[in-house]
């Protein structure tokens, strides 16, 4: 486990990122991260504004992205019609009408398969039980959570009050963890601002139900992310999703990360949707 900093903390403000080409991702060595192999095809046309937008925080570059009930729908995917899992954000494109999508980012932890390590629904079938056990890595740090929804209501909240109050099957959901924020109060093992750093992304949930998803575009701590979350988004619980694979496929904005995925969550519109 990770041990509480104390040490202060100098904090910037969250401020609108200038236009540019997106930062070069790095591991943490520094070495370039090596894309996926796979097809790249290029950029729909945006026929809407891109529901991403960039972000400053204390001094990390991010990408925040934002589901409006109201606009959008979100699903899971995690293989295409032969069974066969995506792999890549630039495979599972090529499986979709891109006009229908507002955007779509890797969705929770997996194993060498790529195929999901905890509960995961898609399209109202659990593919994956609840996974309450022990063990090493983020996953296991205590407690995780899973994001999950049904129509326009989504939530997240810890993987042991979803397995106490949730009794109806959703949509979708998937589980990751660490939990970042767990009803306003960072998660108790997580440094202020630790020595790991990584792509990393989440997603939280707001007041009026709309669903925030961050991801970073340079290495950041486990703390930052966690404090973006509830300082400036200001949401009750918000959930790791993963590090270094973390990826971003975004029509509008002309971005497509080429990174190794297992589950992908899928924000299409509701507009595009409804006419297809």
């Amino acid at each position: 486990m990770l041990a509480v900093a104390a040490l202060p903390l100098v904090l910037a403000a969250c401020t609108e990122a200038p236009a540019g080409e997106p930062v070069t991702r790095v591991n943490l060595d520094g070495t370039p991260i090596a894309d996926t192999p796979g097809p790249s095809p290029a950029p729909a046309q945006a026929s809407a504004p891109s529901a991403c937008r960039k972000v400053v925080f204390e001094e990390v570059p991010l990408v925040h992205c934002t589901a409006d009930p109201a606009a959008h729908r979100i699903t899971m995917a995690n293989a295409g019609a032969d069974s066969q899992p995506f792999a890549s954000l630039s495979a599972f494109a090529a499986s979709v009408d891109p006009e229908a999508i507002a955007f779509a980012m890797n969705g929770g932890i997996y194993g060498d398969d790529l195929k999901a390590i905890g509960y995961y629904v898609e399209n109202g079938e659990r593919l994956s039980e609840l996974d309450r056990g022990d063990g090493e890595g983020n996953f296991y740090m205590k407690p995780n959570g899973v994001f999950f929804g049904t129509g326009g209501q989504w939530r997240v909240i810890a993987s042991e009050t979803f397995f106490a109050t949730v009794d109806e099957r959703p949509e979708f959901g998937t589980q990751s963890g660490p939990m970042l924020v767990i009803e306003g109060k960072l998660h108790p093992d997580i440094q202020d601002n630790g020595p790991s750093r990584a792509i990393r992304n989440g997603v939280g949930v707001d007041a009026q139900g709309k669903a925030h998803f961050v991801i970073a575009d340079a290495p950041v701590s486990f703390g930052q992310l966690a404090r973006y979350f509830r300082d400036e988004v200001k949401v009750a619980n918000a959930l790791y999703l993963d590090g270094l694979v973390s990826g971003l496929w975004d029509p509008a904005g002309g971005r497509m990360d080429q990174t190794r995925v297992g589950p992908i969550i899928v924000v299409t519109k509701r507009e595009k949707a409804a006419g297809a």
